[in-house]
């Protein structure tokens, strides 16, 4: 109870809940603006927390991560184009309750589910982090080497962008994790007799440069582009018949989306795609989906912001990141020197319910700034991107320069910022290529550490229960796509459809050099 009372009274010291208003602006403003998103801009301001304390940089890194889930579906549902990813599935619904003078009406139905889902996601964090970690006390190396396998197989369903795509572009950012000097052999491995490289690649001016510049680059192609704004008069909360049908909606959305945030690798994209096509799939009023049906953009949300805790869950209990943005902060968590995992648990359990608090809170408060904020917020949809791109092109070079005063850094930035715009003009994702980063280093040590365990008999793994769990998992994250394509046809098939029984195809902003 101690810990509990600590950790919530960290959270209302004044700089704190300071820096959790200021984080819920910017997550709202970044929401709002198409292609910005949560990721990139906390792969922007990562460097400037590097100079505060862990917790008021949670702070504000989380209240970003919390209100961008919600803030999305503004732009999505008054311009018809998602101001992250993860509301793509708002547009199906939200625009056409727009376009019929209802846009009041589908933001409260977004606003209030997704608040509930969100308050919702974070007291499940709250009871699932601390049984995993406590699971995770059974883990030695081999374990540890079988879960990050198992995580980086998750990438394979990350992104549209095919299983293929997705693995190679994990396996490329594990590559990139093994430069440096071999803390086992001390043989230098990929530095070219550079010795800036003997550590290897800092991360976070790799982040920057994929998900800020890349994103700038394919920005440029769209300047042209003038998007159709519908008017809001102002926000309705939903009325007493619109909770009798929604209700239902938000407590699926919620349960799925904090069950496939927990999942490595996933987020709010998977999250709302799975819930809307589950609760068109049982719900009553299929005819209403596509044309403006409030059971399904509240399943959306709420799977959507619902995936902001559970993604947590893992970030913090095992040190593996649940989606993209929590990838950025994991990264910036071992930087200041916490490290996550069960033993956090144990030592510093006031951490853990100050993130509590914090999330909390941010979700609390994002309720009454989108009840009461939302027409002004609406404004945003109006900033001429020849504005916005020069402003991150310039917070990215100074936070890259700004961690070591190099520019090397600088120069790292740049590169693979455009190796990241070459990558999506070919069809491959950043994500992966992140994630591999972050995750090749620890499973290369788990896999040594388990080697020199085992006296270098690699079938010694195949004699431990967990290890032999988590290998089978790998190998339905891989080929999850062909599992669930093959069961899907052969229900179809069953019920006589052809091919009709998902969700119609998403809008997505289309990038015209592919």
């Amino acid at each position: 109870m101690d810990a509990f009372l600590s950790g919530v009274s960290i959270v209302f010291d004044p700089y704190n809940f300071m820096l959790i208003i200021m984080g819920l602006l910017i997550g709202t403003v970044i929401g709002i603006l198409p292609g910005i998103g949560a990721t990139m801009t906390t792969a922007l301001l990562l460097p400037f927390t590097m100079v505060m304390q862990p917790l008021p940089a949670l702070s504000l890194l989380l209240s970003i991560y919390c209100s961008n889930a919600f803030a999305g579906a503004i732009s999505a549902i008054l311009v018809n184009v998602p101001g992250s990813s993860s509301a793509m599935i708002t547009c199906i619904e939200g625009y056409p309750l727009a376009k019929r003078g209802e846009a009041g009406r589908a933001l409260g139905v977004a606003t209030v589910a997704g608040t509930l889902a969100g308050i919702f996601s974070v007291f499940a964090f709250l009871l699932a982090a601390p049984l995993l970690a406590g699971v995770a006390y059974q883990f030695g190396p081999p374990e540890y080497f079988a879960l990050m396998l198992f995580a980086l197989s998750m990438v394979a369903s990350i992104s549209n962008e095919g299983s293929a795509k997705n693995l190679i572009s994990a396996a490329f950012g594990v590559l990139l994790g093994t430069v440096g000097i071999d803390f086992v052999t001390g043989a230098d491995r990929f530095t070219f007799g550079y010795m800036g490289l003997s550590e290897g690649f800092k991360v976070v001016p790799i982040l920057i440069g994929l998900f800020a510049i890349t994103e700038l680059l394919l920005q440029t192609h769209t300047l042209h582009i003038v998007v159709e704004r519908v008017a809001m008069k102002a926000m309705k909360l939903p009325s007493r018949d619109d909770y009798k049908k929604i209700w239902k909606a938000i407590l699926s959305g919620s349960g799925i989306g904090t069950f496939i945030g927990i999942l490595p690798a996933e987020g709010g994209t998977v999250a709302s795609i799975v819930a809307y096509n589950e609760q068109k799939r049982w719900s009553r009023n299929k005819h209403e989906y596509g044309n403006g049906s409030i059971e399904g953009l509240a399943a959306a949300e709420a799977a959507n912001n619902s995936a902001t805790g559970g993604a947590m869950v893992p970030t913090l209990a095992l040190g593996i990141p649940g989606s993209a943005v929590t990838a950025v902060i994991l990264v910036g968590l071992t930087a200041q020197g916490v490290r996550p995992g069960p033993y956090l648990f144990e030592e510093q359990p006031e951490f853990i319910y100050a993130i509590f608090a914090i999330m909390l809170l941010a979700n609390v408060l994002w309720l009454f700034m989108g009840l009461l904020g939302a027409k002004v917020f609406a404004l945003l949809t109006l900033l001429p991107n020849a504005l916005l791109w020069p402003s991150v092109f310039v917070l990215a070079v100074v936070g890259s320069y700004s961690l070591d005063q190099s520019m090397i850094d600088v120069w790292v930035m740049l590169g693979f910022g455009i190796l990241g715009y070459f990558m999506k003009r070919f069809g491959f994702s950043v994500v992966p290529l992140a994630m591999g980063l972050i995750l090749g280093g620890m499973l290369e040590t788990s896999l040594k550490q388990s080697m020199i365990i085992f006296q270098q008999d690699w079938s010694l793994f195949f004699v431990r229960p967990i290890v032999l769990f988590f290998f089978a998992c790998t190998l339905v994250g891989v080929f999850s796509a062909q599992i669930f394509g093959f069961i899907n046809r052969r229900r179809d098939r069953k019920l006589g459809l052809n091919g009709g029984g998902g969700a119609p195809a998403a809008p997505v902003m289309r990038d015209p050099a592919n």
